[in-house]
């Protein structure tokens, strides 16, 4: 039985007390309070690497220099947030990726400690709930790439006592066109640490093979679906399917590159990942927080369109269940499963 503090804190709303979506506005009111019962966890934004840039900028206000800050979060009904580490750039000779995420890490932790009424570090499922009681965005670090253990479980272990709970395996050499025995140890030992795998990026083969090897379900934190638009970025069916199986969760992206220009667009690629990773393996990952410049679809431009696009999904007939998965739900079953597993390892070493 789950704990209780898992369970949505409605808020006094039912789906049965819910007017029906007749109009772009009533599906507006049924969106804000849906998401004031099951907020969004995100599973992607940029915002640290940005910040790394630019120290000073506060989020507290809206600032058009940025799309992300707190008012446009609280607005957008987001709850939870995956704060990636992963840095834009990668350098052919001495390459920096260790160095640089240390400091993305460094940043991070900064902008915990400087808006602690309104972000609270996370570092479990239960401190996820915990923050959403307590009227704060649980911030959960990750990921880190792959590129950083440089043949080093200690490496892993070491982002893990930091704070990392997210590792992304794209472009590293343990985990090309296939899992390495590397590889493999590194799958292990992230179960271990409830430290979830995140795809994004990875060729199908080695995200099969991924999420195959891996005990605890896997995620792709931000992507498109492939057989809606082929960008290099976005997910096949294959690996859908593969995620499906392993009781994974793909977050679609609000990229225009990736998932079309309009907020239709968008909802086309959440419904095709519900049709194959089934409805408790799609969530949203927007990749906010980047620098000005970067293209999204008209409607979604910043996390306050979030409420935009859950209306839209309940004129197309979603359920206030399916809903409440795809912006909560399945965000906080895969963590609850990774430390499940990862006790479940530790138990076996211990016995």
């Amino acid at each position: 039985m789950a704990d209780l503090q898992d369970e949505p804190q409605t808020l006094g709303v039912g789906a049965e007390d819910l007017p029906a979506a007749t109009s772009p506005a009533g599906a507006l009111d049924r969106a804000a309070a849906l998401l004031a019962a099951h907020p969004v966890a995100d599973g992607c934004n940029t915002l640290v690497w940005t910040l790394r840039h630019s120290p000073y900028h506060d989020i507290d206000t809206p600032d058009g220099g940025v799309d992300t800050d707190i008012p446009r979060l609280r607005s957008g009904g987001v709850g939870a947030q995956f704060w990636t580490l992963l840095t834009p750039h990668e350098a052919a000779v001495g390459d920096p990726v260790v160095s640089e995420t240390l400091e993305q890490i460094d940043v991070a932790l900064a902008l915990m400690r400087r808006y602690p009424d309104r972000l609270c570090l996370a570092l479990t499922p239960d401190d996820m709930a915990d923050a959403r009681n307590r009227g704060r965005i649980a911030s959960f670090l990750g990921p880190v790439s792959g590129r950083t253990l440089t043949g080093s479980l200690g490496a892993l272990r070491a982002f893990h006592s930091l704070g990392v709970r997210l590792l992304a395996p794209a472009g590293a050499p343990w985990a090309q066109e296939g899992l390495t025995a590397f590889g493999h140890e590194v799958v292990r030992e992230a179960n271990r640490l409830a430290m979830v795998l995140d795809l994004t990026g990875c060729p199908p083969v080695a995200a099969c093979q991924l999420a195959a090897a891996s005990k605890a379900p896997v995620i792709v934190s931000n992507a498109g679906a492939a057989a809606l638009n082929p960008h290099p970025g976005n997910v096949t069916d294959e690996v859908m399917l593969a995620l499906r199986a392993a009781n994974g969760l793909v977050m679609v992206t609000f990229d225009t590159a990736r998932t079309g220009d309009s907020l239709h667009a968008v909802a086309d690629h959440v419904e095709h990942v519900r049709a194959l990773a089934g409805a408790q393996g799609v969530g949203l990952g927007a990749a906010f927080g980047a620098e000005p410049g970067t293209a999204r679809p008209a409607g979604l431009t910043d996390p306050s369109g979030y409420p935009r696009l859950i209306a839209e999904l309940l004129e197309r007939g979603w359920s206030e269940a399916d809903l409440a998965l795809l912006t909560w739900g399945n965000a906080q079953r895969v963590l609850r499963d990774a430390e499940f597993t990862a006790r479940a390892a530790q138990h076996r070493r211990s016995s």
